[in-house]
């Protein structure tokens, strides 16, 4: 598939060689569930990446979903085991920069990726920006139901940042449709099964929905569920382009997903770790562009990422 665009906020200062091949380093890896799909494909774009460059990766996962008492402890038991290098998403943005912080303070290497860290000191930042993805699906929805009509948004975990620039993106294309009429906007926690319970009550309050805007695709996927028990029609869209988002694309179920790429973000977070270590050039921030997958471009995004090779980052910087 056609690696993705991105834009880079720091000018490489030299050429890139190739992947750095390293023996015996370690590289510890956080990422904040094991029932978010999204998760996963970071999980598996890290290990991918790790294979190629010859080094090592270490996940860590809080058992119980987005735990920031968990996360805590396991950044203290990483520090105690000092992993040559990290990549770190944190459960919270905030509430996890003290340990940020501890592991600076422990002098090792720390890559942040998908969520920004409000506070710490990073080797790079790689992510996409969740407002221009809620911005652009969210336009391909409003397009679809003629600028007109009811529509549901679901939030992801109050408060958290992914979930508040995409809404924010979800709203701002609204007010470009005045004739569209915003029913509620209710958190589902970025999980399926909220999602799906959310969904079934405000059918009984609204009876007529004519789109979905959802800040993840377990979500969509949760409201599409309740959809079909309820024997109710309405758009919807997703955002992370998921395997199953986009079987629900092909099957015509689903309208669209926003690529937020996970794999890749894993991928290259763990490959600017490794060539962190080996004092080569490295960007300071990687936004992936957005991307919206619908009918017309879904094929590529078929291949499960279990079977996907790593883009470099000196792809990626050339594209």
């Amino acid at each position: 598939m056609k690696y993705l665009a991105i834009s880079v906020t720091a000018v490489l200062t030299a050429l890139f060689s190739g992947p750095a091949f390293a023996d015996d380093e370690t590289i510890a890896v956080f990422t904040k569930n094991q029932t978010n799909p999204y998760f996963q494909a970071v999980r598996v774009g890290t290990e991918t990446a790790a294979k190629a460059l010859g080094v090592k990766v270490i996940q860590y996962v809080p058992t119980k979903p987005d735990s920031i008492p968990e996360q805590l402890s396991q950044v203290e038991d990483v520090i105690v085991k000092k992993p040559n290098a990290i990549v770190f998403i944190p459960v919270d943005y905030k509430a996890l920069v003290p340990a940020v912080e501890k592991i600076n303070a422990a002098g090792i290497p720390v890559t942040n990726i998908t969520d920004r860290s409000a506070g710490g000191n990073f080797v790079a930042f790689v992510g996409a920006d969740d407002y221009s993805i809620g911005l652009s699906v969210a336009r391909r929805l409003l397009k679809a139901i003629g600028g007109k009509g009811n529509v549901i948004i679901l939030e992801g975990v109050k408060g958290s940042l992914t979930s508040t620039n995409r809404v924010r993106g979800f709203n701002d294309a609204m007010k470009e449709n005045p004739d569209v009429k915003l029913l509620a906007s209710q958190p589902a926690n970025f999980q399926r099964l909220n999602a799906l319970q959310v969904m079934e009550n405000l059918m009984q309050s609204f009876p007529s929905i004519d789109g979905v805007l959802a800040a993840n695709d377990p979500m969509a996927v949760g409201a599409i569920e309740a959809l079909e028990g309820a024997n109710r029609k309405a758009l919807v869209i997703g955002i992370n382009g998921s395997k199953e988002a986009v079987e629900l694309i092909k099957s015509g179920k689903l309208l669209a997903s926003g690529d937020f790429n996970g794999f890749i973000q894993g991928c290259i977070g763990t490959e600017i770790a490794v060539r962190n270590l080996h004092k080569q050039p490295t960007p300071k921030e990687v936004m992936l562009k957005p991307i919206v997958i619908d009918k017309t471009n879904f094929t590529p995004y078929e291949m499960p990422v279990e079977q996907r090779a790593c883009p470099t980052l000196e792809q990626i910087v050339s594209n």
